[in-house]
């Protein structure tokens, strides 16, 4: 639903990224009905989670896409705030709205008062980062089943493919537990290990993720031509993947966010009257979590209005709950939301110049309510031979 100043707000329980699993799941044969979400009953299900992969972009670019263009498009659905990797991987992993699985954030502030960087699960920060696996582990972060954990216990053969990187990571051990690790390196074993996940014996369940699209979005921005030719890859990776599926599987193909160019730059940083009375401040260019001092939350509340203006939609954290941002909030996760949310309009950023030097720089960005990054499709291949 997109209200009147643009705003897309997550349509969680109905089309959000938080059902998709749970749609496999039904067609699987598990009691977990998906009413909005139909997917036809099969033996084994592959879901492709391809980083980037907004709907916009592919409705924009697909010429370069002709396959994923091809394929039935159960969406858009909805990401979820914020937009980001780290939040919707772990609402498909939980099949859960961010409120109730506590990701919150690419960084938000953890039980212990600092700042989680849920990609990486370190500290978050100017300083050398910290591995917190240990001090904040991350099955306690993340407390609720996965729907991985759900499928495995239901005696359905779960695979986990993705970079060799990502085997035991926190954000892996948050999201998706439950599956059996299989390590890709490039293209062609992410697709070969998807194709032998699905075409064993058995009620089988798969969970690929590809990064480069995002990557490239990010580097050289979304649309660029280094973007364009990565989208090629990713159609000929799942015509592949499709043409090699058994006749009783699925494949499904979304993303995690869409994303934006931004070129309106903030800096919370060096800007003093973004800075003055802020405890900690967490998330990303596109949606910031401010964790204001005591005492100080309507000034600083006051101070983003007035600095960002008609840059960044500016509300008090319980506002964003009120107004379902996050889902349903559950009481152990509210202390995670900012004071202040913020979630940036247009081609506005609010960058960390000092704590993230590197995605500060970047001309491609996500994390707001934009339908830009908020819808991503929900493709559906069946086998092509």
């Amino acid at each position: 639903m997109i209200g009147d100043d643009g705003v897309v707000l997550p349509q969680y329980g109905h089309r959000s990224l938080a059902e998709v699993l749970p749609a496999l799941m039904y067609a699987l044969g598990e009691p977990w009905p998906v009413p909005d979400l139909a997917v036809e009953p099969v033996r084994a299900a592959a879901l492709l989670l391809v980083d980037g992969l907004g709907s916009d972009l592919l409705r924009d670019h697909a010429a370069d896409a002709p396959f994923l263009a091809s394929l039935p498009d159960a969406g858009p659905l909805t990401v979820g705030f914020p937009s980001s990797t780290s939040i919707s991987i772990a609402s498909i992993g939980t099949g859960l709205p961010p409120g109730a699985h506590g990701m919150v954030g690419i960084s938000f502030r953890s039980g212990d008062g600092e700042l989680l960087d849920s990609l990486r699960w370190t500290s978050h920060g100017a300083g050398e980062a910290v591995d917190l696996r240990e001090s904040l582990p991350p099955e306690q972060v993340q407390p609720e089943p996965t729907v991985l954990e759900r499928a495995a216990d239901a005696g359905i053969e779960v695979t986990v493919v993705s970079q060799r990187a990502f085997r035991g990571s926190g954000l892996t051990r948050a999201a998706l537990r439950g599956g059996r690790f299989r390590a890709a390196h490039a293209i062609g074993d992410l697709a070969a290990e998807v194709i032998t996940a699905v075409r064993g014996p058995g009620r089988r369940l798969c969970y690929g993720y590809h990064a480069d699209l995002d990557a490239l979005g990010h580097v050289h921005g979304p649309g660029s031509l280094a973007w364009r030719l990565q989208l090629a890859q990713v159609d000929r990776l799942v015509e592949r993947i499709a043409a090699h599926l058994p006749t009783d599987a699925v494949l499904a193909v979304t993303g995690d966010h869409g994303m934006v160019g931004v070129d309106r730059i903030h800096d919370a940083d060096t800007d003093e009257a973004l800075r003055h009375g802020v405890l900690l401040l967490g998330g990303d260019p596109r949606s910031r979590h401010v964790y204001a001092r005591p005492g100080a939350s309507a000034d600083v509340l006051a101070a983003w209005r007035s600095v960002l203006g008609d840059d960044a939609w500016v509300v008090p954290g319980s506002q964003a709950v009120a107004d379902g941002w996050f889902g349903p909030v559950s009481p152990a996760m509210r202390g995670r939301i900012g004071d202040v949310v913020v979630a940036a309009r247009g081609n506005a950023a609010v960058i960390r110049s000092e704590a993230e030097p590197l995605i500060s720089r970047l001309p491609g960005q996500h994390g707001s309510l934009s339908a830009a990054e908020q819808q991503v499709p929900l493709l559906l291949a069946r086998a092509t031979g």
